[in-house]
């Protein structure tokens, strides 16, 4: 038997992730609007979702974390992938890397070239800029006092300054601003946090609008199916606590529950590829051929080098002393280490001479470790990790049944064209070239990942980037937006469903093409544009 949730709710918001927090926010402005969100995870009540070094017990483990994992993967030799997934309110901007990059304007001028009138870099920047609380304050690239608050990293390493100043010998150009349109440089990335806590989407965007009457958030929820009746989205069914329920929307439904999650969702509901449905059993309410393809994500192959006469995290965290000043230094002055970011310095660059802009981002670490969840390695070392910002390899997110916990498939197929291939053994010889510059001599870096005994032809390294390689956690495109013609085009330019009414999707899956960047804060100006045309439309 199903219950139907008390109250009558103008809007129903799927996820209350990066995209959802926003979204919940600003509908709920309006007082005359009655919102409702829905949230699988729970509330943010963990020191590891606010110390920043918390990704590291985050990350991999099930109360944070949807431990989904890929498909054995042919271009990584057959290897399966843990694929992270932020599973409470905030999403994955409570577990991700904090790192505050939109991209480049390219990007999103190529949406505009693909007739996405109104999500060109002109048209999103003022998104971008009204999100913001940017510590540089108010200028032509950034905004002040919105709830995304952006900061300086709070720490630094000699090893990562030799790093950027051998990217520098290398013809790379220093920058102190990596958004500002043109991401190609060097630099330091700007970390969502505030005072050396984690800013996460919830507590930028959620909790200060809690307190409001008209919203009302419920977690422990997995929302099960859509309830469609003669075309139209008008609410959802889900289950809490065991019971089976239901809750109705007079406006719109929006799901803002990711990549995965979404599309998920959509085929759950018998909306998606038909064939794809009726192998599941799902009965099909709307043959959407786009729903759960296109799936886009960056790979990055983690390389890692030996150091020796400099400091790295490795072996400040297995001194006892040391470890122990990291945990005063961090209560008493919120530095140090526990502040980290994964990745503290940032580069981007050309794979090879000529790509018409940046295609490579390396994220350089002063640590090292096998995966993300194992210990660090007990020799000093670094990790440089250099991935494909614009890949041209499409997967999939494939329902296996009707079941809401029945995890689906995920297939990126990493490495499956010729050009990812090419580009990630031509990243390989941009590490290894930027590794032997002068300004590194001193502390002798010794190659561990991919090693010394591959070799530098295509074909060997091709196979090492599918030994190394993994995913940097950007899932994007699976819902993507696109024009009427387009047969895999899932949402239109304002986001609305093709095919059904009162239903849009606002979130990371709407992407037609991958950002050339961190994916988290163009997920946020999604839903900032997003949320400004549901009440547009609304009036």
């Amino acid at each position: 038997m199903t219950t139907r949730l008390e109250g009558d709710f103008d809007y129903i918001v799927v996820g209350a992730g990066t995209a959802g927090c926003i979204v919940a926010n600003r509908l709920s402005a309006d007082p005359g609007k009655r919102v409702l969100v829905l949230e699988a995870g729970g509330n943010d009540n963990w020191i590891w979702f606010h110390i920043p070094v918390g990704y590291l017990f985050a990350i991999g483990n099930p109360r944070s974390d949807w431990m989904f994992r890929t498909e054995p993967e042919p271009g990584l030799n057959g290897r399966a992938l843990a694929y992270p997934r932020g599973k409470v309110i905030g999403g994955s901007s409570a577990i991700n890397a904090m790192i505050s990059m939109r991209g480049q304007a390219a990007d999103y001028d190529h949406w505009r070239q693909l007739g996405l009138n109104g999500w060109g870099y002109d048209d999103v920047l003022p998104a971008f800029k009204k999100l913001e609380d940017h510590f540089l304050g108010a200028s032509e690239h950034h905004g002040a006092g919105g709830g995304w608050r952006i900061e300086e990293p709070r720490l630094s390493w000699k090893v990562l300054d030799a790093v950027g100043n051998a990217a520098a010998e290398m013809g790379i150009r220093k920058t102190a601003d990596f958004n500002t349109g043109d991401n190609e440089g060097i630099g330091y990335f700007h970390v969502n946090q505030k005072r050396g806590r984690r800013w996460s989407s919830a507590r930028g965007f959620l909790k200060p609008a809690l307190n409001r009457p008209n919203l009302r958030l419920e977690t422990k929820v997995m929302v099960d199916r859509l309830i469609v009746e003669n075309g139209r989205a008008v609410g959802v069914r889900f289950i809490q606590n065991g019971q089976e329920m239901e809750a109705r929307a007079k406006g719109e439904v929006i799901l803002c529950a990711g990549a995965v999650g979404s599309p998920h969702l959509l085929q759950r509901s018998g909306i998606g590829p038909a064939e794809w449905l009726s192998a599941a059993g799902v009965d099909i309410t709307l043959d959407r051929q786009g729903v759960g393809r296109n799936l886009q994500d960056h790979l990055q192959q983690r390389a890692i080098y030996k150091v020796s006469g400099v400091r790295t995290l490795n072996e400040t965290y297995y001194n006892l002393f040391r470890r122990g000043w990291m945990g005063i230094d961090y209560a008493l002055r919120r530095r140090g280490p526990l502040t980290m970011a994964p990745s503290q310095l940032g580069i981007f660059t050309r794979s090879d001479a000529h790509r018409e802009r940046a295609n490579i981002q390396f994220h350089v670490q002063p640590l090292s470790l096998d995966k993300f969840g194992d210990p660090l390695h007990r020799f000093p070392a670094i990790t440089i990790a250099a991935c494909n910002l614009q890949p041209t390899s499409r997967g999939e997110i494939k329902l296996r049944s009707a079941k809401p916990d029945d995890a689906p498939a995920i297939a990126p197929h990493y490495l499956s064209t010729d050009d990812d291939r090419q580009v990630a053994a031509d990243a390989i010889r941009v590490t290894r070239r930027l590794m032997k510059q002068q300004a590194l001599a001193a502390y002798h870096p010794e190659e561990y990942l991919p090693g010394p005994s591959v070799g530098d032809d295509a074909a060997s390294l091709a196979k090492a980037a599918g030994d190394i390689g993994t995913t940097i956690f950007h899932p994007v495109g699976t819902a993507k937006m696109g024009t009427e013609s387009d047969p895999m085009a899932v949402v239109d330019e304002r986001l609305r469903f093709y095919g059904i009414a009162g239903l849009r999707v606002v979130d990371a899956s709407v992407m037609p093409t991958i950002t050339s960047g961190n994916t988290n804060t163009p997920t946020a100006m999604i839903a900032e544009k997003g949320a400004s045309m549901i009440v547009a439309d609304g009036r």
